[in-house]
């Protein structure tokens, strides 16, 4: 078990160390949760009033904090508490799953496969003709990866991923289990003799770098060319995104939420739990669009819309108090 001294982890944090403390740490917790040895964390003055009843030895808090840490307890005063804490759990982070084998006996790797340096792949991985593997990529059991498709260097692909033929993924990307990637877009189109027919998608996707697509996750191919997600894009569980959709840098999109295709997510968009977005709407730089929320027209830069259909977020709180308000008067 990994334990450190307040001022070690002090020395990771780079912090203001506010307080003594004799014991070492043991591992970080919530504050409500902690025992001591744990340290936990303060990112809002909000929450100062529960660390008089945390049994937590230390805290990494804001600057702006205006508690005392205590007797034998001690604070680490940062810029941003949460930031802090993401260095502090990465401290504490256990070891990933191990490998007895780099490449283990059982993956099926086509002899066609081009495989960079340090590459790890697990028990009944699939990959197909012509493949390419970056330096350093680790792919756990059961992962399935087909023809030409590349994966860059540093990225890590969970159990049961799919990534199907002529998809690309760029370098240090996390593909949470189950996540697929490239599966056919949702198209069709009437036929009075065969009812649906199918329309080809014959495009990919391709992934930039620094991506964290999260489990269930699916990212349909293009129809024509590429579906795109930018750098450094998280997407999390259980989200769908259409054939054609087009995400700039540094988008979020929370779970259950979907786009329709060929959506325009610019750099920056935050998306909402729940929430979906008409086809062929572009969601301009900086805009957030509220959990549960259905967006039918295009939403300009830097914008908050909320509710269904949505509108302009200050504007869809008025509506709901005034409706409360009438409905209440009703009752009366």
């Amino acid at each position: 078990m990994k334990t450190y001294s307040i001022q070690e982890i002090n020395n990771v944090l780079k912090g203001s160390l506010i307080g003594t403390l004799s014991q070492n740490i043991t591992s970080p917790e919530q504050l409500d949760l902690a025992s001591e040895n744990q340290i936990s964390f303060i990112g809002n003055k909000k929450y100062e009033k529960y660390w008089s009843t945390s049994k937590a030895s230390a805290a990494i808090v804001n600057e702006d904090i205006s508690i005392e840490p205590g007797t034998n307890k001690a604070f680490i005063k940062v810029k941003n508490a949460e930031l802090a804490m993401s260095q502090l759990l990465a401290l504490f982070a256990p070891p990933p799953p191990q490998f007895d084998f780099d490449v283990h006996p059982t993956a099926t790797i086509d002899d066609s496969v081009i495989l960079g340096k340090g590459v790890k792949i697990g028990a009944g991985c699939y990959l197909g003709p012509n493949v390419i593997i970056g330096d350093n990529v680790t792919i756990y059991p059961n992962a399935t990866l087909l023809d030409f498709s590349t994966i860059g260097s540093g990225t890590t692909i969970w159990s049961g991923v799919v990534i199907r033929e002529r998809c690309h993924i760029g370098t240090n990307c996390i593909l949470h289990p189950n996540a697929t990637i490239g599966a056919d877009g949702f198209g069709f189109s009437f036929c009075n003799e065969k009812g649906l027919v199918k329309i080809p998608q014959i495009g990919n996707v391709v992934i930039g770098n620094n991506v964290e697509i999260g489990a269930n996750s699916c990212i349909d191919r293009g129809k024509f060319s590429s579906t795109i997600i930018g750098d450094g894009c998280k997407i999390d569980n259980l989200v769908q995104i259409g054939h054609n959709s087009k995400l700039g840098r540094f988008c979020i999109m929370a779970g259950h939420s979907g786009l329709a295709g060929s959506v325009t997510l610019e750099d920056g968009v935050v998306i909402g739990g729940s929430a979906s977005i008409k086809d062929h709407t572009t969601i301009g730089a900086g805009a957030t669009v509220g959990a549960g929320s259905g967006v039918t027209c295009d939403v300009p830069a830097g914008k908050v819309v909320l509710g269904y259909p949505a509108i302009a977020a200050k504007d869809a709180l008025r509506q709901w108090a005034l409706l409360k308000r009438l409905v209440n008067d009703t009752r009366k």
